[in-house]
């Protein structure tokens, strides 16, 4: 049951609409960075594994078999370490995903301004960042004037005044994106950590009563 949760939400993230809009964008033969997915990707991984670990353990336990349980123990073991792993990975990178992207922008921008330049996509690149996350413009003076002058790359409010007030930055949307998605993440991370930790405490704890038992 962990194991189908964690696919579950692992799956959700992988296929969040704003997260896909964004990361599968590719301004000119520039591809928008997607490290974010490496750590979706391990969680769906341990997720699935972790279903059929599941069942081993559940059958090792109902036939009382020390070898099932010892296997289940071992990939518990393993399962533990790649989750260890990938959360020292995402905690050290996760300021820097959210950098990359912000790089990716900031280059579509620069080239959406250049509108005399019809060979690159970077305003509809631009578009797509401002559309999926209601925003307008980089964390600079150029991006606090665009919805003044650009209102082609900006979405579109009621009024003029609505307009200037309510934009806020790209650079901060983008920041409050992966921060929360990277914070799901985490807490699914340690809710497996804790489940896998008593999995394995509890599998032992059997082993040797199976054990202890056949001896007499």
């Amino acid at each position: 049951l962990a194991g189908g949760i964690i696919l579950g939400v692992a799956l959700w993230l992988r296929h969040d609409s704003q997260t896909t809009n964004i990361l599968y964008l590719q301004l000119g033969d520039k591809q928008a960075p997607n490290t974010f997915y490496v750590g979706i990707y391990i969680l769906i991984a341990v997720g699935a594994v972790m279903m059929f670990v599941g069942f081993l353990g559940c059958y090792g336990a109902i036939q009382e078999s020390q070898c099932l349980l010892g296997t289940f123990f071992t990939c518990l073991v393993i399962l533990f370490a790649c989750e260890v792993a990938a959360g020292i990975w995402g905690f050290v990178n996760k300021d820097q995903i959210a950098k990359d992207v912000k790089q990716f922008y900031d280059q579509a921008f620069q080239q959406a301004l250049m509108a005399d330049l019809d060979t690159n996509n970077g305003k509809a690149v631009v578009k797509t960042f401002h559309e999926t996350l209601d925003c307008c413009g980089p964390d600079n003076v150029i991006g606090a004037v665009t919805p003044l002058w650009r209102d082609d790359l900006c979405p579109k409010k009621d009024s003029f005044m609505k307009n200037l007030i309510e934009s806020s930055n790209c650079h901060k949307k983008i920041d409050e994106l992966f921060s929360g998605k990277l914070y799901l993440i985490g807490i699914a991370a340690i809710v497996v950590a804790v489940i896998m930790i008593f999995e394995m405490i509890l599998s032992m704890v059997l082993c040797c009563g199976i054990r202890n038992s056949s001896v007499y």
